[in-house]
């Protein structure tokens, strides 16, 4: 690694095992949690001589810690070393709406409103691990508006309207935000059939799709359109 890089490198490592392993944000790590993890092995497979090809999709890779790096310079616009949200809304790989985003710098650390390189990691990592525990912690989070521990109506309504907006923005038919709330319960079948906890997400083993129709209109829009988009990708498999 380059000199100039490696503060950079050791905050985008140091981040993940904060991600994982200290969920309740006190800034530590129980050693036994540590030697335990499979993010540790992540860690040290890096020890082994291997091209960095093989290391394709470990986080701790030189390579994709300088991909997040230079996303991170890419989003800054300005070039003041920090993210707004107008910035973030640009982030790659995903169409966010605007009430995310908003979401996402009222819970984070901000200085004078911008978001920084440490809380920049925080987002990557859960965009990018949505399917994980820790990953839906942060999204919900985000969800819990009235802090209440769990999510219904008002939330459902209130962050797939704007989905539903994007939509029409892009020229795809209008889509019931009725039938959208519906479908998720149907979905994740919550213990409690008035609102969806944390724990119903993480048990329904679909939390991934049903936040990201939440927040990622591009999500949606592969979700409602998954049966045609899997029939085109096997034609052209065959093809």
């Amino acid at each position: 690694l380059e000199k100039s890089f490696q503060t950079f490198y050791v905050c985008t490592a140091v981040r993940m095992f904060l991600f994982f392993l200290d969920p309740s944000r006190r800034g530590k790590i129980r050693i036994k949690d540590l030697i335990k993890s499979p993010i540790l092995d992540d860690l040290l497979a890096l020890r082994q001589a291997l091209p960095e090809e093989e290391h394709i999709g470990n986080w701790f890779s030189p390579s994709s810690a300088k991909r997040v790096y230079g996303l991170y310079l890419q989003l800054d616009m300005d070039g003041n070393g920090m993210l707004s949200q107008q910035e973030l809304l640009q982030y790659e790989g995903a169409y966010l709406t605007e009430v995310f985003v908003r979401r996402v710098f009222e819970e984070c650390q901000t200085y004078d409103g911008e978001m920084d390189f440490n809380s920049f990691l925080d987002f990557v990592i859960a965009m990018e691990h949505r399917g994980t525990k820790p990953g839906m912690q942060y999204l919900f989070r985000l969800m819990d508006i009235r802090k209440v521990g769990h999510i219904g109506n008002f939330e459902i309504n209130y962050f797939f309207k704007h989905v539903r907006q994007a939509l029409v923005d892009n020229g795809h038919p209008p889509v019931e935000v009725e039938d959208v709330k519906d479908e998720i319960f149907d979905m994740v079948r919550p213990a409690n059939p008035e609102h969806i906890t944390l724990e119903d997400i993480v048990q329904s083993n679909v939390g991934e799709t049903v936040l990201g129709i939440l927040i990622d209109m591009q999500a949606f829009y592969q979700y409602d359109n998954r049966e045609s988009i899997l029939a085109q990708a096997a034609n052209e498999e065959h093809a």
